[in-house]
């Protein structure tokens, strides 16, 4: 049995030391393992920090303007050689007994790809991860079972990766683990969830509002366009269809745009300013308080901009290697 995590960060000097501890700490408890950091550019202490942790190895992305969700994982995956994968991100602390869990649950399901467990929002001071943290309560990691996709890392069988081929994305900015869902799922393997602590994922610090504008400058918010332009014409296009929720949030906003702008151009304000408060009258019924429920509306929008953005975004080959230099100080063998 070997196993390897991969943890992908970009400057996260607060909360690095955290993540690469319990790294190791899990591995230990399965008799050892591998951890590599994925650092996509950081500019802060991320590295310096990295770097006395013994046997951990380092890989940094050669050009930060590929930086994305997508990239920073793929590049943490494509240097293992193990069984199993772990993908983690910087500002998350792995329950040191998750692995042995991930792992049993694997042995004992051949026709599952991965597992993940239930997630804890550390930080819900910011209202995308309080609401992140009410969603998964309702439906989210709270939920064992069968699942789409493994929002916020999971345990992958190595070898079902490799027959997809690739980990994640490079062109994704956001919802590369849908993405591989996809992809696996198409293929006929299945994803689960299960009753036991996986992470605490400590988030951004940054108001929701100032997120969502980062998100659209930064080219985060276009994820929704870019998974539906990779899927098109490919195996898992129809999973994509039946199960992206965002892509049925941004046509639900297009079609209300439309709407919208019919009316203005007809001169129908009252029956333009019924159908503009129509959603926001049922996001604040659904979320049953009324910032959540204008934030939700908010959100959607975005969505929908993002996902225009997206569709456009050029798109190179996501089986090219990530050039990356390593920076790894005398690592030895895998960590035992």
């Amino acid at each position: 049995m070997s196993v390897a995590i991969g943890i992908k960060a970009l400057n996260e000097e607060r909360n690095i030391a955290a993540a690469l501890e319990s790294a190791q700490a899990a591995c230990a408890r399965v008799g050892g393992g591998t951890v590599v950091l994925a650092d996509s550019g950081s500019n802060d202490r991320t590295v310096e920090i990295a770097r006395r942790f013994l046997g951990v190895r380092i890989w940094q992305l050669a050009d930060p303007l590929e930086r994305s969700c997508g990239t920073g994982a793929q590049l943490a995956f494509q240097s293992i050689d193990a069984e199993y994968f772990y993908l983690l991100d910087g500002d998350m602390v792995l329950d040191e007994n998750f692995l042995e869990h991930g792992i049993a649950f694997l042995d004992a399901h051949p026709g599952h790809a991965a597992v993940g467990g239930r997630v804890r929002e550390a930080n819900t001071g910011s209202i995308e991860f309080e609401l992140r943290a009410r969603n998964d309560r309702i439906k989210g990691s709270a939920i064992a079972g069968d699942v789409d996709r493994l929002d916020c890392g999971g345990l992958y069988r190595v070898s079902a990766i490799r027959a997809v081929g690739y980990f994640a994305d490079r062109n994704l900015h956001a919802f590369e683990e849908f993405e591989l869902g996809a992809r696996l799922g198409a293929a006929g393997w299945r994803l689960a969830r299960i009753d036991e602590a996986a992470v605490d994922h400590h988030g951004h610090s940054a108001g929701g509002y100032r997120l969502m504008l980062r998100r659209l400058r930064t080219g985060y918010a276009g994820g929704p366009g870019e998974v539906v332009r990779a899927a098109w014409g490919q195996p898992h296009w129809r999973f994509v269809v039946r199960h992206f929720a965002q892509l049925r949030y941004s046509l639900a906003v297009f079609c209300w745009w439309l709407t919208l702008l019919c009316l203005a151009t007809l001169g129908q304000w009252w029956a333009f300013l019924f159908i503009g408060l129509i959603p926001a009258t049922f996001l604040i019924a659904r979320r049953k308080n009324l910032r959540l429920g204008v934030y939700s509306l908010v959100t959607w929008n975005v969505i929908a901009l993002g996902f225009l953005q997206g569709l456009m975004q050029r798109r190179r080959p996501p089986t090219e290697p990530i050039v990356a230099v390593e920076l790894s100080d005398n690592v030895p063998a895998p960590l035992a």
